[in-house]
């Protein structure tokens, strides 16, 4: 009989209901019972793409003994990481402290009033190498709870206190670390460490940082792509520093990570040469390596860059669309195998070739294409990267080792063939594939990473890539369906506030930090790209909202989770960029940007993305290369203020001519706004009041440079911008 989790909206609680354990979604009717029995609770933590999650759930909670001890000796309750951020926030850290790792799944065992006192991740079924399994884990935390309480209470204790510590900084605090010095000065020598490890940690033979398991993280190659700005392309730094983030994107994009038949990226490698990945796919993912990939471009001029994230929003408008307009969550890197692979669930099934299935998908071809994705006939995958031998013998992961020239070179083409017999090839694999048992898709639409992927459509919408010239109309037409999407289904008007999930209708749970700071971000994107005022008073408002709910009055900076919520046993802050970035590090840059758009009324923002840099200077000045995000922000704080204004009609192609010129290189950062003649400039004009008096001269689409507070005199064609840019 399904248990309390049936009637929930997350794919990944509903995965739970037919377990046999007695589960119960997070709210207060468990921490009622866990009170009136005076039982632990024990909290699994996870998400439905989550490939140990699924291994835990078939070992341990679908297993009708180990449900028994949960049952009897403990409230088991259930919490849907991507519903709330805020939980998972809470007890990793604690965990992560315990333990010294964390991940997925999360366990964590807690008194009645939710203090945790033992915690960990995956745990075994059964007692392996020494390691004690799940039941026996049970068993003596069960024990431990009646027999020797006050211990485990006292732990508990100093486990709160721990968190709290870490909240207020004081794990983080050094007395060589100076916070007193003048800004400027701590982020010269925070940007120089950033980068310095970097430059060290950097794998020259493969791209990416460190060693395995290797994950795209997008707030490194944005850092880098900024200390090229500021150091100039030219400089060494500078060369350097793009040719680190370009070699990046090449290795991953050559590599297993990148799904080269349906687009997009996979969560990670589990080696260094980005060859295996742990195959779920992340919406999160996809919008900022997008974004990675349109930088590089931009810096590189490389059009497979552009090619490559135009293969992600292929990827993304196809399988991950509501028809509504917005993005769903993730695909599963599990998935069934088909009849003749032996049938069974595992991961990368749906990804996976054997050198017969591709001859005889492609005949006289396989020669050409198994050259030039490494395809082997006893398969490509090395020895212990399938530690459960889920993949099968003699898979194949399609990946490139040299660029198509080569194989073309190699096979007596010309580009131009190899290029049409690639394509040619691709599209039947693809076909072939797409009648294999897809992944579970998660389909619950999340706030904070359509923030994400909106932000990446508006910016490729207006990107100077041939590539993407005539993707640009469905490009911008999926980020404005995506945004009112938000706007109708998400957000309540009355109160300008929004909500985090929808899956059948809108969910419970009132939207986290990270949702208004991702989604603030993409509405600015979204305005420069259409010139659209209605998105920049959203954007605006949201800050409001944000700054109401979630803004640390005292210290500084923005909690993860509301005030009003009970069942917090503490507020903490995020103040790391890691797969997602710091909702701090997004606020500080979208405070910023904001006060350069809103002029005068924009000192108050100004002011608050200062005291949100100082409320995490102990952590970026201890270890900068932990909030690269952040030190982009900080950057922006520093630079002297700067606006290009274009007047004139932003659907007209003058206008259009001129913007393009503003986005066809990087450089220092500077406001882009629209002098419309209309609602969009008045409205502008009532907070900065010099705009009211910028016009198109002589009917023409003008544009005016204003730096320290002073403008240029205006010019109307491209190439005279272009040369007052470059002055």
């Amino acid at each position: 009989m399904p248990n309390a989790l049936a009637t929930e909206k997350s794919p990944y609680l509903r995965q739970h209901a037919d377990n046999p354990v007695n589960w119960l979604p997070w709210g207060e009717a468990a921490f009622a019972r866990a009170r009136a029995e005076d039982k632990p609770v024990f909290l699994s933590i996870g998400y439905s793409t989550c490939h140990w999650c699924h291994v835990m759930a078939r070992e341990c909670f679908e297993n009708s003994a180990i449900a028994e001890l949960l049952n009897t000796h403990f409230i088991p309750v259930k919490v849907d990481r991507e519903e709330r951020p805020d939980v998972d926030k809470v007890y990793m850290t604690y965990v992560q402290a315990l333990t010294g790792h964390g991940g997925w799944p999360l366990s964590a065992w807690l008194t009645p009033d939710l203090k945790p006192f033992y915690g960990g991740t995956y745990f075994p079924p059964a007692d392996r190498h020494g390691r004690p399994g799940f039941p026996t884990l049970l068993s003596a935390i069960a024990k431990g709870w009646a027999n020797d309480r006050d211990r485990l209470a006292a732990e508990a204790e100093r486990s709160l206190a721990s968190l709290a510590d870490y909240n207020t900084g004081k794990r983080d605090q050094d007395p060589a670390l100076r916070t007193d010095q003048p800004l400027h000065e701590t982020a010269g020598d925070a940007f120089e460490r950033a980068y310095i490890h970097l430059y060290e940690s950097f794998d020259a033979a493969h791209g990416g940082f460190g060693g395995a398991p290797k994950f795209p993280r997008a707030s490194n190659l944005d850092f880098l792509f900024r200390v090229a700005v500021l150091q100039g392309p030219a400089s060494e730094t500078g060369r350097t520093a793009v040719e680190m983030a370009d070699a990046t994107l090449r290795h991953m994009s050559m590599g297993g990570l990148h799904d080269h038949l349906g687009g997009g990226f996979h969560r990670y490698s589990v080696d260094e040469t980005w060859l295996v990945p742990h195959f779920e796919k992340m919406l999160y993912d996809q919008a900022q390596i997008a974004i990675n990939l349109l930088d590089a471009h931009l810096h590189t001029g490389d059009e497979r860059h552009a090619w490559t994230a135009r293969g992600v929003f292929d990827y993304v408008i196809r399988d991950l669309s509501h028809p509504a307009g917005g993005f769903l969550s993730a695909e599963d890197a599990d998935s069934d195998r088909a009849p003749e692979d032996g049938g069974g669930h595992a991961e990368g099934a749906f990804y996976l070739w054997t050198h017969a299935q591709l001859a005889a998908a492609l005949g006289p071809d396989v020669a050409f294409v198994s050259a030039h994705f490494n395809v082997r006939l006893k398969g490509n995958i090395p020895p212990g990267l399938d530690p459960h031998d889920e993949f099968g013998t003699g898979k194949n992961i399609l990946h490139q080792t040299r660029p198509l020239a080569e194989t073309a070179a190699a096979h007596k083409l010309t580009p131009a063939a190899a290029v049409e017999k690639i394509a040619a090839a691709l599209d039947r694999l693809r076909a072939i594939r797409s009648a294999r048992p897809r992944p579970h898709l998660d389909d619950k639409i999340i706030t904070a990473w359509n923030g994400l992927m909106i932000s990446a459509l508006a910016r490729a919408a207006v990107s100077p890539a041939e590539a993407l010239a005539d993707k640009r109309p469905f490009l911008l037409d999926a980020a404005l369906r995506a945004a009112h999407f938000i706007e109708a289904e998400l957000y309540d008007a009355t109160r300008a506030t929004l909500y985090r999930t929808w899956r059948e209708g809108r969910g419970t749970n009132e939207a986290f930090a990270e949702d208004y700071a991702y989604l603030i971000a993409g509405l600015l994107d979204l305005y420069e790209a259409t010139f659209d005022i209605h998105w920049l008073q959203w954007a605006e408002r949201l800050q409001t909202t944000l700054d109401s709910l979630f803004w640390d009055e005292a210290g500084g900076g923005y909690f993860n989770s509301r005030a009003d919520d009970t069942s917090i046993i503490i507020r903490l802050k995020e103040d790391y960029d890691g797969a997602e970035p710091s909702p701090n590090s997004i606020a500080a840059a979208n405070l910023l940007r904001l006060a350069a758009l809103l002029g005068d009324a924009g000192a108050t923002l100004h002011a608050r993305a200062l005291r949100t840099i100082e409320a995490l200077r102990p952590q970026w000045t201890r270890a900068p290369h932990a909030l690269p995000a952040l030190l982009c922000a900080l950057e922006r704080a520093l630079a002297e203020p700067a606006h290009l204004v274009i007047a004139g009609d932003p659907t007209s192609p003058a206008f259009r001519a001129l913007t393009a010129v503003a986005r066809a290189t990087p450089g220092p950062r500077r406001a882009l706004l629209a002098a419309d003649g209309g609602p969009g400039q008045a409205w502008l004009a009532a907070r900065a009041p010099w705009l009211a008096e910028l016009k198109p001269l002589d009917g023409q689409a003008t544009a005016y440079l204003c730096e320290l507070n002073t403008c240029q005199s205006p010019v109307t064609t491209p190439a005279a911008l272009r040369a007052l840019l470059a002055s």
